[in-house]
């Protein structure tokens, strides 16, 4: 087996402790050939689709592949900007601030699918000299598809690796105190400007209901998340609704529905509504085109009279917080020795070390 290497190794060079915060992921550019490379990967792997592989294989790339990137591309083209994907910029912004402050440690981000990937940002803080690594996905709730998927990436590019750095790996802060903070306080903010609604919905991605009766607490986690939100803010049972989005295929997802109870709260006699996101930790295709446009529509052509999308957390402050705090956490312990870089390199020299 090949191994990946390095011949950037110099014995000088100082060791790091290094911090990768992953999302999912997003096309390079919003066009039909640059979306059908992107689901390819995304709908490829098994943790996002339990399916027979051969049979599944047949039905992607004979037609959803054939299909689904043009649809996808005009979708993308609508929340697109001038710096590129929203998810992207938003994650980098994040990345920025988080290197700002754990200034001891080195700071990366990286996509599960598409680019920056995985594998080239670990070979990049590699190279620069980590050798202690925190993995840090920002899905609050753990889920197979996203977090252990990203677990998998990790562990894929290992098998490569001649040289693996110590590892850490953060599955879930889904009920973590400044996370639900930053949550409550992203809404509070909001209500400030634009008042309050008859009802709040807080909407998470959804996945077949298989997934949560074969063993995955994701389910729960969106829940207990949307509970401990609800006592930060004050709110009754009946002031607040957890849902369900981005649902894809015939068989049955995580219930309620978003969009099916956008159509219905009208008739509930819920008038205004504003939906927030607490499992996306940032903006992106499925809040800014899928909720805050589409299931926009689905209500007030219903007979609702006012919705509002609250933003994601993005790389607001009390988030970066939250994010910042998570990580020490995880980091507690760890320690680079201090050495003296010069004597080590003339010791190795003299053991015939090239560099």
């Amino acid at each position: 087996m090949k191994y990946i290497n390095s011949d950037k190794f110099d014995h000088q060079q100082d060791e790091k402790i290094g911090v990768l915060i992953t999302n999912l992921g997003t096309p390079d550019a919003p066009t039909p050939k640059k979306l059908k490379t992107y689901l390819k990967e995304f709908l490829s792997d098994p943790r996002v689709v339990e399916f027979p592989r051969f049979l599944w294989w047949m039905i992607l790339n004979f037609v959803i592949l054939q299909i689904r990137p043009k649809r996808s591309a005009q979708a993308y083209e609508t929340v697109w900007t001038e710096e590129g994907s929203p998810l992207l910029t938003i994650t980098q912004a994040q990345q920025e601030k988080l290197q700002a402050q754990l200034s001891d440690y080195h700071v990366e981000f990286a996509m599960r699918y598409g680019n920056p990937s995985v594998s080239s940002k670990i070979q990049s803080m590699m190279e620069s000299g980590v050798r202690k690594l925190l993995i840090l996905p920002l899905y609050p709730q753990y889920c197979a598809a996203t977090t252990a998927s990203t677990f998998d990436a990790v562990a894929k590019d290992f098998t490569q690796r001649r040289w693996i750095p110590e590892l850490r790996f953060v599955n879930h802060y889904h009920d973590h105190p400044l996370y639900i903070q930053a949550c409550a306080e992203q809404i509070q903010q909001f209500q400030q400007k634009n008042g309050e609604p008859d009802l709040l919905v807080l909407s998470y991605h959804g996945i077949p209901k298989r997934y949560l009766t074969n063993g995955d607490p994701y389910f729960c986690e969106c829940h207990k998340t949307s509970r401990l939100i609800a006592q930060a803010l004050g709110l009754n049972e009946n002031q607040y609704k957890t849902t369900f989005q981005s649902r894809f295929g015939r068989e049955e997802w995580l219930q309620p529905y978003t969009d099916e109870t956008m159509k219905s709260l009208p008739t509930d006699g819920v008038k205004s509504v504003q939906v927030f996101c607490p499992g996306f930790s940032a903006d992106c295709l499925e809040t800014i085109e899928e909720i805050a446009v589409e299931n926009k529509h689905y209500f007030i052509d219903s007979g609702g009279e006012k919705f509002d999308y609250i933003p994601a957390l993005n790389a607001e402050d009390n988030h970066i917080h939250a994010l910042t705090e998570i990580a020490k956490t995880h980091l507690e312990g760890w320690q680079i020795q201090k050495e003296d870089r010069a004597h080590q390199k003339s010791a190795a020299k003299k053991l015939g070390a090239a560099s």
